[in-house]
């Protein structure tokens, strides 16, 4: 949860003033090299801390660098995403505007004018020059400048709010523990002073965070307190318990089939589990299947979704065509038909398509958008082996669909057509082509003829 005294030591360096000739994108650069990606928030927890304690920080080249780590820290992140984007909104709010209470723990830094303008520059659309000027020349440009430079965070505070209104009251009613304390500090004259001064700052930062949990995670918030509930009186209208305290003729029973494991559904839930990742085995195949056919209900408590439904289609489609059969009254086949036209086209999902087809009358609508995505994957795959392959499968396939009589090849006419010449090098894209032919001539043989063995591919 807190920084360590090395990584502190670190984090100070960065920010040293000898750094002011440094670019702040080589800054940042230094800073990510510096911190894993997992103590980014430590890290801007600490410069937070920095900023709003100016002892802590007196120099305004230091506090340049510190605003400049603190807005990097989530570099290539949306700003919204960022859990001090609360921070920058309200730090260049008006002072005319309603300050909200935001959910990061310590009051707002007191920023100079010049660092308002550099976080309105990060924010807008500056941010490429600016991130490559050193500290010296950011103060240089944005100090003579009477208004600060545009930036519009409207819809970044639409995002916040949004956010926060998730957030239960009581998280934003803490307190942060650490108050300055306003005492007379020695005059700095020589170099010694500059130096204890340099160390005392270090040994209180070092106490505030270094720590399990440091000072600056901890806040006061007041004790939420609720009346107690009134004791219940039950009414005559309610079941009374009955406690039997003497012998008597009646004699407590009770139903011992009560939280009892259902062996069958828990090892069918664990065939399926297993059937997501892995291809199962024959015997487990048909245990699984024999489990369905026992219970119709079961498929409701296996464990199967939609986002499920493709890694079960490649792994077993002979299981992911018995599911889906039995979820045919179920009021969400249409999110799992959706899913498998949408699926990567491949053989197995052909596979399930068209035993789906033999089997039930699938909403026309999602047979066509199956067909319209394969012969777009068909047509978009760069590899010309894997290419070929696909295309003989989809004719092989429409051809099945066309002389089993599923889909009327009228209304896909044009688009199958089109197919069938752009790919009409192979052979089972020309035996399409002509039975597409035959059928609008009005020639109905062919739809009684079966493909010759050599064009056969498998896919059912």
């Amino acid at each position: 949860m807190s920084l360590t005294a090395k990584d502190l030591t670190k984090l100070l360096e960065l920010l040293d003033e000898e750094n002011a000739s440094t670019s702040l994108e080589n800054l940042s650069y230094q800073l990510h090299m510096n911190f894993p990606r997992e103590d980014r928030f430590k890290v801007g927890m600490t410069l937070l801390l920095l900023l709003q304690h100016v002892d802590l920080l007196p120099k305004e080249l230091q506090r340049i660098i510190a605003v400049a780590m603190l807005f990097d820290l989530y570099k290539g992140e949306p700003l919204a995403s960022s859990p001090f984007a609360p921070v920058f909104v309200q730090i260049l709010k008006t002072p005319g505007e309603k300050i909200e209470k935001s959910h990061f723990s310590g009051h707002i830094p007191v920023l100079s004018r010049c660092e308002k303008y550099l976080i309105a520059s990060l924010m807008g659309y500056s941010y490429k020059d600016m991130i490559k000027k050193t500290p010296r020349q950011i103060i240089e440009d944005l100090y003579p400048l009477t208004t600060p430079p545009p930036c519009d965070s409207t819809d970044l505070q639409l995002q916040l709010v949004e956010r926060q209104s998730e957030l239960p009251a009581i998280e934003k009613c803490g307190n942060p523990v650490i108050i300055s304390d306003i005492v007379d500090r020695p005059k700095v004259g020589t170099t010694n002073d500059v130096d204890t001064m340099k160390n005392l700052s270090k040994g209180i930062l070092e106490s505030l965070v270094i720590g399990d949990p440091p000072a600056y995670a901890q806040s006061y918030q007041p004790e939420f307190l609720r009346p107690a509930p009134p004791v219940h009186r039950s009414t005559l209208n309610e079941v009374p318990w009955m406690n039997m305290t003497e012998p008597s003729q009646f004699k407590l029973e009770y139903d011992t089939s009560m939280c009892v494991s259902n062996c069958a559904g828990a090892e069918a839930r664990r065939l399926m589990g297993r059937a997501f990742k892995s291809v199962l085995t024959l015997q487990q195949q048909q245990h699984l299947v024999t489990e369905l056919h026992k219970d119709p209900k079961l498929v409701y408590h296996i464990g199967l979704t939609p986002g499920k439904l493709p890694d079960l289609v490649e792994n077993n489609p002979l299981i992911a065509i018995e599911v889906l059969l039995k979820l045919m009254q179920s009021s969400q086949i249409t999110e799992y038909f959706s899913v498998l036209v949408n699926m990567e086209m491949s053989l197995h999902s052909m596979e399930v398509v068209n035993r789906l087809t033999t089997t039930v009358d699938l909403p026309t609508e999602f047979v066509h958008l199956y067909i319209s995505n394969c012969i777009s994957t068909c047509e978009t795959i760069k590899d010309r082996y894997m290419q070929n392959r696909l295309v003989r499968l989809v004719c092989v396939f429409l051809q099945s669909l066309i002389r089993n009589k599923i889909i009327n090849v009228q209304e896909l006419f044009i688009e199958v057509q089109a197919f069938c010449i752009e790919f009409s090098r192979i052979r089972e894209a020309a035996a399409l082509f002509r039975l597409l032919k035959q059928l609008e001539s009005g020639d109905t043989a062919g739809l009684n003829s079966t493909p010759t063995t050599k064009n056969k591919i498998d896919i059912c």
